[in-house]
Protein backbone atom coordinates (compact mmCIF):
# COMPACT_ATOMS: atom_id res chain seq x y z
CA UNK A 1 0.00 0.00 0.00
CA UNK A 2 2.18 2.65 0.66
CA UNK A 3 4.56 2.13 -2.46
CA UNK A 4 1.25 2.42 -4.26
CA UNK A 5 0.52 5.46 -2.35
CA UNK A 6 4.37 6.73 -3.43
CA UNK A 7 3.78 5.48 -7.19
CA UNK A 8 0.27 8.02 -7.34
CA UNK A 9 2.20 10.62 -5.48
CA UNK A 10 5.12 10.30 -8.16
CA UNK A 11 2.34 10.12 -11.15
CA UNK A 12 0.53 13.14 -10.30
CA UNK A 13 4.12 15.15 -9.89
CA UNK A 14 4.73 14.27 -13.31
CA UNK A 15 1.57 15.11 -14.76
CA UNK A 16 0.98 18.31 -12.93
CA UNK A 17 4.67 19.34 -13.32
CA UNK A 18 4.23 18.18 -17.39
CA UNK A 19 1.10 20.31 -17.93
CA UNK A 20 2.69 23.58 -16.18
CA UNK A 21 6.05 23.53 -17.85
CA UNK A 22 4.54 23.21 -21.12
CA UNK A 23 2.37 26.10 -20.77
CA UNK A 24 4.69 28.19 -19.28
CA UNK A 25 6.94 27.85 -21.86
CA UNK A 26 4.67 28.48 -24.62
CA UNK A 27 3.46 32.22 -22.90
CA UNK A 28 6.72 32.54 -23.34
CA UNK A 29 7.19 32.06 -26.48
CA UNK A 30 4.73 34.40 -27.23
CA UNK A 31 7.24 37.15 -26.64
CA UNK A 32 9.69 35.81 -29.63
CA UNK A 33 8.84 34.81 -32.23
CA UNK A 34 5.48 36.27 -33.32
CA UNK A 35 7.23 38.91 -35.78
CA UNK A 36 8.30 36.16 -37.89
CA UNK A 37 4.76 35.85 -39.47
CA UNK A 38 5.32 39.63 -40.96
CA UNK A 39 7.52 39.53 -44.39
CA UNK A 40 8.36 43.25 -44.51
CA UNK A 41 8.52 42.92 -48.05
CA UNK A 42 10.54 45.67 -50.04
CA UNK A 43 12.08 47.04 -46.61
CA UNK A 44 16.06 46.69 -46.82
CA UNK A 45 18.90 47.83 -44.43
CA UNK A 46 22.38 48.79 -46.37
CA UNK A 47 21.20 46.39 -49.41
CA UNK A 48 20.55 43.36 -46.75
CA UNK A 49 16.78 42.29 -46.33
CA UNK A 50 15.36 44.00 -42.91
CA UNK A 51 13.73 40.51 -42.16
CA UNK A 52 17.04 38.22 -42.10
CA UNK A 53 18.89 41.17 -40.54
CA UNK A 54 16.07 41.52 -37.62
CA UNK A 55 16.13 37.68 -37.81
CA UNK A 56 19.74 38.00 -37.07
CA UNK A 57 20.24 40.63 -34.35
CA UNK A 58 17.84 38.11 -32.39
CA UNK A 59 19.71 34.89 -32.92
CA UNK A 60 23.04 37.61 -31.97
CA UNK A 61 20.93 37.77 -28.63
CA UNK A 62 20.64 34.39 -28.22
CA UNK A 63 24.42 33.59 -29.07
CA UNK A 64 25.59 35.62 -26.82
CA UNK A 65 23.19 34.15 -24.31
CA UNK A 66 24.14 30.91 -24.61
CA UNK A 67 27.87 31.43 -24.51
CA UNK A 68 26.96 32.99 -21.12
CA UNK A 69 24.61 30.56 -19.78
CA UNK A 70 27.14 28.00 -19.77
CA UNK A 71 27.91 29.46 -16.90
CA UNK A 72 24.88 31.15 -15.60
CA UNK A 73 22.44 28.04 -15.91
CA UNK A 74 24.91 25.46 -14.78
CA UNK A 75 25.85 27.57 -11.54
CA UNK A 76 21.79 28.13 -11.11
CA UNK A 77 20.30 27.55 -7.74
CA UNK A 78 16.95 26.56 -7.01
CA UNK A 79 15.42 29.43 -5.09
CA UNK A 80 14.53 32.73 -7.00
CA UNK A 81 14.09 31.05 -10.27
CA UNK A 82 10.55 32.27 -10.75
CA UNK A 83 11.63 36.08 -10.18
CA UNK A 84 14.34 35.26 -12.98
CA UNK A 85 11.75 34.69 -15.85
CA UNK A 86 9.49 37.53 -14.64
CA UNK A 87 12.73 39.80 -15.13
CA UNK A 88 13.93 37.96 -18.48
CA UNK A 89 10.33 38.48 -19.85
CA UNK A 90 9.66 41.75 -19.03
CA UNK A 91 12.77 42.86 -20.66
CA UNK A 92 11.97 40.94 -23.76
CA UNK A 93 8.57 42.63 -24.06
CA UNK A 94 9.83 45.54 -23.44
CA UNK A 95 11.98 45.31 -26.02
CA UNK A 96 9.19 44.45 -28.50
CA UNK A 97 7.52 48.28 -27.43
CA UNK A 98 11.08 50.06 -28.47
CA UNK A 99 11.26 47.71 -31.79
CA UNK A 100 7.63 49.30 -32.84
CA UNK A 101 7.58 53.10 -31.72
CA UNK A 102 11.62 53.47 -32.67
CA UNK A 103 12.24 54.60 -36.24
CA UNK A 104 14.15 52.33 -38.74
CA UNK A 105 17.14 51.39 -38.95
CA UNK A 106 17.35 52.18 -35.45
CA UNK A 107 15.03 49.70 -34.00
CA UNK A 108 17.16 46.71 -35.01
CA UNK A 109 18.83 46.86 -31.81
CA UNK A 110 15.65 45.68 -29.91
CA UNK A 111 15.99 42.57 -31.74
CA UNK A 112 19.07 41.74 -30.06
CA UNK A 113 17.42 42.84 -26.43
CA UNK A 114 14.89 40.68 -27.02
CA UNK A 115 17.23 37.81 -27.59
CA UNK A 116 19.48 37.51 -24.87
CA UNK A 117 17.05 37.49 -21.98
CA UNK A 118 14.65 34.78 -24.19
CA UNK A 119 18.08 32.22 -24.38
CA UNK A 120 18.67 32.19 -20.43
CA UNK A 121 15.04 31.12 -19.97
CA UNK A 122 14.86 27.65 -21.28
CA UNK A 123 17.65 26.45 -19.10
CA UNK A 124 15.86 28.01 -15.92
CA UNK A 125 12.74 26.61 -16.96
CA UNK A 126 14.25 22.97 -17.18
CA UNK A 127 15.89 23.71 -14.24
CA UNK A 128 12.22 22.61 -12.82
CA UNK A 129 12.06 19.26 -14.69
CA UNK A 130 15.32 17.53 -15.05
CA UNK A 131 16.49 14.31 -12.72
CA UNK A 132 13.22 13.01 -12.05
CA UNK A 133 11.76 9.65 -12.90
CA UNK A 134 9.53 11.34 -14.92
CA UNK A 135 12.27 13.34 -16.23
CA UNK A 136 11.76 11.87 -20.03
CA UNK A 137 8.02 12.49 -20.35
CA UNK A 138 8.27 15.81 -18.54
CA UNK A 139 11.09 17.22 -20.70
CA UNK A 140 9.75 16.07 -23.64
CA UNK A 141 6.35 18.24 -22.99
CA UNK A 142 8.49 20.93 -22.28
CA UNK A 143 10.54 20.26 -25.36
CA UNK A 144 7.22 19.90 -27.69
CA UNK A 145 6.50 23.35 -26.45
CA UNK A 146 8.34 25.17 -28.36
CA UNK A 147 6.95 22.91 -31.79
CA UNK A 148 2.94 23.66 -30.78
CA UNK A 149 4.11 27.49 -29.45
CA UNK A 150 5.40 28.12 -33.29
CA UNK A 151 2.86 27.48 -34.69
CA UNK A 152 0.56 28.87 -32.01
CA UNK A 153 2.10 32.03 -31.99
CA UNK A 154 2.64 32.67 -35.12
CA UNK A 155 -1.04 31.81 -36.05
CA UNK A 156 -2.03 34.62 -32.95
CA UNK A 157 0.08 36.96 -34.38
CA UNK A 158 -1.12 36.67 -38.15
CA UNK A 159 -4.60 36.65 -36.57
CA UNK A 160 -3.89 40.23 -34.31
CA UNK A 161 -2.54 41.77 -37.44
CA UNK A 162 -5.44 40.43 -39.33
CA UNK A 163 -8.51 41.13 -37.39
CA UNK A 164 -7.05 44.29 -35.86
CA UNK A 165 -5.19 46.05 -38.98
CA UNK A 166 -2.24 46.27 -37.28
CA UNK A 167 0.98 47.38 -38.79
CA UNK A 168 3.97 44.30 -38.64
CA UNK A 169 6.12 46.93 -35.83
CA UNK A 170 3.68 46.11 -33.68
CA UNK A 171 2.73 42.32 -34.44
CA UNK A 172 5.38 41.39 -31.49
CA UNK A 173 4.06 43.72 -28.41
CA UNK A 174 0.71 43.13 -29.55
CA UNK A 175 1.36 39.17 -29.17
CA UNK A 176 2.89 39.73 -25.79
CA UNK A 177 0.12 41.14 -24.51
CA UNK A 178 -2.22 38.44 -25.12
CA UNK A 179 0.42 35.63 -23.90
CA UNK A 180 1.80 38.24 -20.43
CA UNK A 181 -1.02 37.38 -17.52
CA UNK A 182 -1.61 34.01 -18.07
CA UNK A 183 2.51 33.68 -17.98
CA UNK A 184 2.47 35.23 -14.45
CA UNK A 185 -0.52 32.49 -13.44
CA UNK A 186 2.06 29.67 -15.02
CA UNK A 187 5.11 30.85 -13.42
CA UNK A 188 3.37 30.71 -9.76
CA UNK A 189 2.24 27.47 -11.02
CA UNK A 190 6.08 26.20 -11.70
CA UNK A 191 6.91 27.27 -8.00
CA UNK A 192 5.15 24.93 -6.40
CA UNK A 193 6.75 21.95 -8.47
CA UNK A 194 7.85 19.40 -5.18
CA UNK A 195 11.45 19.29 -5.53
CA UNK A 196 13.23 15.87 -6.96
CA UNK A 197 12.64 12.78 -4.12
CA UNK A 198 15.24 10.64 -2.35
CA UNK A 199 13.96 7.79 -5.14
CA UNK A 200 14.24 10.22 -8.16
CA UNK A 201 17.88 10.66 -7.04
CA UNK A 202 18.83 6.94 -6.88
CA UNK A 203 17.58 6.82 -10.41
CA UNK A 204 18.53 9.82 -12.56
CA UNK A 205 21.44 10.99 -9.55
CA UNK A 206 21.50 14.02 -7.69
CA UNK A 207 21.64 17.47 -9.86
CA UNK A 208 23.98 20.11 -8.40
CA UNK A 209 25.41 23.73 -9.57
CA UNK A 210 28.72 23.28 -11.14
CA UNK A 211 31.71 25.35 -10.62
CA UNK A 212 34.45 25.92 -13.07
CA UNK A 213 36.17 22.82 -12.69
CA UNK A 214 32.80 20.35 -12.46
CA UNK A 215 32.47 22.09 -16.23
CA UNK A 216 36.23 21.07 -17.51
CA UNK A 217 36.05 17.72 -16.21
CA UNK A 218 33.43 16.43 -17.53
CA UNK A 219 34.07 18.02 -21.21
CA UNK A 220 37.06 16.41 -20.75
CA UNK A 221 35.74 12.93 -19.71
CA UNK A 222 33.06 13.07 -22.78
CA UNK A 223 35.20 15.41 -25.78
CA UNK A 224 34.59 13.13 -28.19
CA UNK A 225 30.76 12.27 -27.44
CA UNK A 226 30.56 15.85 -26.72
CA UNK A 227 31.94 17.14 -30.15
CA UNK A 228 29.68 14.74 -32.50
CA UNK A 229 26.37 16.00 -30.23
CA UNK A 230 27.23 19.70 -30.46
CA UNK A 231 27.56 19.61 -34.85
CA UNK A 232 24.64 17.03 -34.91
CA UNK A 233 22.32 19.91 -32.85
CA UNK A 234 24.24 22.57 -34.49
CA UNK A 235 22.88 20.89 -38.06
CA UNK A 236 19.12 20.50 -36.25
CA UNK A 237 19.36 24.00 -34.81
CA UNK A 238 20.25 25.76 -38.21
CA UNK A 239 17.43 24.12 -40.41
CA UNK A 240 15.11 24.11 -37.55
CA UNK A 241 15.71 27.87 -37.60
CA UNK A 242 15.35 28.45 -40.76
CA UNK A 243 12.04 26.57 -41.44
CA UNK A 244 11.14 28.11 -38.66
CA UNK A 245 11.75 31.99 -39.38
CA UNK A 246 11.36 31.50 -43.27
CA UNK A 247 8.29 29.43 -43.01
CA UNK A 248 6.03 32.29 -44.30
CA UNK A 249 7.97 32.55 -47.27
CA UNK A 250 8.73 29.25 -47.99
CA UNK A 251 4.59 29.47 -48.12
CA UNK A 252 4.31 32.08 -50.08
CA UNK A 253 6.75 30.59 -52.28
CA UNK A 254 4.63 27.15 -52.51
CA UNK A 255 1.23 29.10 -53.08
CA UNK A 256 -0.04 29.77 -49.51
CA UNK A 257 -1.06 33.18 -48.49
CA UNK A 258 -2.47 34.84 -45.62
CA UNK A 259 -3.67 31.21 -44.17
CA UNK A 260 -2.62 31.77 -40.34
CA UNK A 261 -3.77 28.79 -39.74
CA UNK A 262 -1.61 26.86 -41.77
CA UNK A 263 1.24 27.27 -38.85
CA UNK A 264 -1.16 25.41 -36.39
CA UNK A 265 -1.57 22.56 -38.97
CA UNK A 266 1.47 21.43 -39.59
CA UNK A 267 3.11 22.23 -35.89
CA UNK A 268 0.34 20.19 -33.83
CA UNK A 269 0.74 16.75 -35.09
CA UNK A 270 4.31 17.06 -35.25
CA UNK A 271 3.57 18.52 -31.37
CA UNK A 272 1.55 15.05 -30.77
CA UNK A 273 3.82 12.74 -32.20
CA UNK A 274 7.31 13.99 -30.78
CA UNK A 275 5.58 14.05 -27.07
CA UNK A 276 4.23 10.14 -27.74
CA UNK A 277 7.85 8.73 -28.97
CA UNK A 278 9.65 10.79 -27.02
CA UNK A 279 7.47 10.68 -23.60
CA UNK A 280 7.39 7.06 -23.71
CA UNK A 281 11.04 6.85 -22.95
CA UNK A 282 10.01 7.03 -19.38
CA UNK A 283 8.91 3.64 -19.45
CA UNK A 284 12.52 2.71 -19.78
CA UNK A 285 14.23 2.64 -16.56
CA UNK A 286 18.20 1.50 -17.76
CA UNK A 287 19.44 5.08 -18.30
CA UNK A 288 22.00 3.98 -20.76
CA UNK A 289 19.36 1.38 -22.65
CA UNK A 290 17.28 5.04 -23.04
CA UNK A 291 20.63 6.77 -24.06
CA UNK A 292 21.06 4.47 -26.92
CA UNK A 293 17.31 4.78 -27.54
CA UNK A 294 17.37 8.60 -27.88
CA UNK A 295 20.30 8.03 -30.50
CA UNK A 296 17.83 5.60 -32.61
CA UNK A 297 15.30 8.29 -32.54
CA UNK A 298 18.02 10.86 -33.85
CA UNK A 299 18.95 8.32 -36.52
CA UNK A 300 15.55 7.90 -37.45
CA UNK A 301 14.62 11.62 -37.47
CA UNK A 302 17.33 12.35 -39.83
CA UNK A 303 16.27 9.22 -42.75
CA UNK A 304 12.98 10.79 -42.25
CA UNK A 305 13.70 14.25 -42.84
CA UNK A 306 15.88 13.34 -46.13
CA UNK A 307 13.27 10.37 -47.35
CA UNK A 308 10.41 13.17 -47.55
CA UNK A 309 12.41 15.82 -49.16
CA UNK A 310 13.32 13.40 -52.00
CA UNK A 311 9.45 12.45 -52.48
CA UNK A 312 8.59 16.39 -52.50
CA UNK A 313 11.59 17.31 -54.88
CA UNK A 314 10.35 14.39 -56.89
CA UNK A 315 6.17 15.88 -56.26
CA UNK A 316 4.94 12.50 -54.51
CA UNK A 317 3.84 14.43 -51.71
CA UNK A 318 2.00 17.59 -51.13
CA UNK A 319 3.91 20.78 -49.81
CA UNK A 320 1.78 20.64 -46.57
CA UNK A 321 2.93 16.90 -45.66
CA UNK A 322 6.44 17.84 -47.23
CA UNK A 323 6.29 20.85 -44.45
CA UNK A 324 5.31 18.63 -41.85
CA UNK A 325 7.18 15.53 -42.30
CA UNK A 326 9.93 17.03 -42.30
CA UNK A 327 9.66 19.51 -39.44
CA UNK A 328 8.94 15.99 -37.77
CA UNK A 329 12.25 14.61 -39.03
CA UNK A 330 13.75 17.39 -38.13
CA UNK A 331 12.50 18.04 -34.17
CA UNK A 332 12.96 14.27 -33.83
CA UNK A 333 16.54 14.89 -33.77
CA UNK A 334 16.64 18.52 -32.13
CA UNK A 335 13.71 17.22 -29.49
CA UNK A 336 15.84 14.59 -27.70
CA UNK A 337 18.46 16.85 -26.80
CA UNK A 338 16.36 19.29 -25.28
CA UNK A 339 14.47 16.38 -23.43
CA UNK A 340 15.89 12.91 -22.60
CA UNK A 341 19.69 12.61 -24.22
CA UNK A 342 21.59 14.58 -21.62
CA UNK A 343 19.35 13.63 -18.72
CA UNK A 344 20.25 10.12 -19.57
CA UNK A 345 24.19 11.03 -19.99
CA UNK A 346 24.58 12.19 -16.54
CA UNK A 347 22.69 9.11 -15.22
CA UNK A 348 24.15 6.69 -17.14
CA UNK A 349 27.35 8.06 -15.91
CA UNK A 350 26.56 9.39 -12.79
CA UNK A 351 28.53 12.58 -13.15
CA UNK A 352 28.23 15.71 -11.11
CA UNK A 353 26.36 18.53 -13.03
CA UNK A 354 23.01 19.11 -14.72
CA UNK A 355 21.14 19.58 -18.05
CA UNK A 356 21.57 22.97 -18.27
CA UNK A 357 25.22 22.75 -18.76
CA UNK A 358 25.09 20.10 -21.50
CA UNK A 359 22.07 21.91 -23.26
CA UNK A 360 24.16 25.52 -23.60
CA UNK A 361 27.13 24.78 -24.92
CA UNK A 362 24.95 22.44 -27.77
CA UNK A 363 23.12 25.66 -28.07
CA UNK A 364 25.39 27.88 -28.37
CA UNK A 365 26.93 26.74 -31.13
CA UNK A 366 23.69 25.56 -33.05
CA UNK A 367 23.59 29.20 -33.17
CA UNK A 368 26.83 30.44 -34.24
CA UNK A 369 25.91 28.10 -37.42
CA UNK A 370 22.37 29.77 -37.85
CA UNK A 371 23.81 32.90 -37.58
CA UNK A 372 26.53 31.91 -39.97
CA UNK A 373 23.99 30.59 -42.83
CA UNK A 374 22.08 34.05 -42.53
CA UNK A 375 25.12 36.14 -42.73
CA UNK A 376 26.47 34.40 -45.64
CA UNK A 377 23.45 34.63 -47.67
CA UNK A 378 23.18 38.33 -47.43
CA UNK A 379 27.09 39.29 -47.43
CA UNK A 380 26.98 37.24 -50.54
CA UNK A 381 24.30 38.70 -51.78
CA UNK A 382 22.67 35.19 -52.33
CA UNK A 383 19.65 35.25 -53.89
CA UNK A 384 17.55 32.37 -52.42
CA UNK A 385 14.09 30.73 -53.36
CA UNK A 386 13.80 29.31 -49.47
CA UNK A 387 12.37 26.28 -51.03
CA UNK A 388 14.56 25.12 -52.88
CA UNK A 389 17.80 26.07 -50.56
CA UNK A 390 15.79 24.30 -47.70
CA UNK A 391 14.74 21.21 -49.71
CA UNK A 392 18.43 20.05 -50.85
CA UNK A 393 20.36 21.66 -47.38
CA UNK A 394 17.79 18.95 -45.78
CA UNK A 395 18.98 16.24 -48.01
CA UNK A 396 22.71 16.71 -47.57
CA UNK A 397 21.99 16.82 -43.66
CA UNK A 398 20.49 13.69 -43.61
CA UNK A 399 23.23 12.06 -44.88
CA UNK A 400 26.05 13.66 -42.64
CA UNK A 401 24.07 13.59 -39.76
CA UNK A 402 23.23 9.77 -40.43
CA UNK A 403 27.06 9.42 -40.18
CA UNK A 404 27.60 11.24 -36.87
CA UNK A 405 24.83 9.30 -35.12
CA UNK A 406 26.61 6.74 -35.25
CA UNK A 407 29.45 7.74 -34.57
CA UNK A 408 27.96 9.36 -31.06
CA UNK A 409 26.18 5.38 -30.68
CA UNK A 410 29.82 4.16 -30.72
CA UNK A 411 31.19 6.66 -28.66
CA UNK A 412 29.11 6.23 -25.63
CA UNK A 413 28.68 2.37 -25.82
CA UNK A 414 32.49 2.37 -25.97
CA UNK A 415 32.53 4.44 -22.71
CA UNK A 416 29.89 2.43 -20.90
CA UNK A 417 31.99 -0.48 -21.46
CA UNK A 418 35.39 0.96 -20.22
CA UNK A 419 33.30 2.75 -17.24
CA UNK A 420 31.52 -1.13 -16.29
CA UNK A 421 35.08 -2.55 -15.69
CA UNK A 422 36.33 -0.01 -13.31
Amino acid sequence: MPKTFKFNNHLKTGLYTSIVVFLAYTMIFGFRKSFTVATFDGLTIGGYSYKTVLVICQMLGYLLAKFYGIKFISELKRNGRGKIIIFLTAISWLSWLFFAIVPLPYNIVFLFINGFPLGMLWGVVFSYVEGRRSTDFIGATLAVSFIFASGFVKSVGSWLAITFHLSEFWIPFSTGLVFALPLLLFIFLMEKIPLPDTEDIQYRSERTPMIDLDRKLFVKEFFGGLIACVIIYCFATIFRDIRDNFGAEMWKEMGFLNQPAIFAKTETPITLIVLVLIGSMVLIKNNFTALKTAHYFILVGFLLAGACTLMFKASLIPPVWWMTLVGLGLYMVYIPFNAVFFDRLIATFKQAGNVGFLIYIADSFGYVGSIGVLLSKEIFKVQLNWVNFFSNSVILLSIIGCLLTIYSLYYFNRKFISHAKI
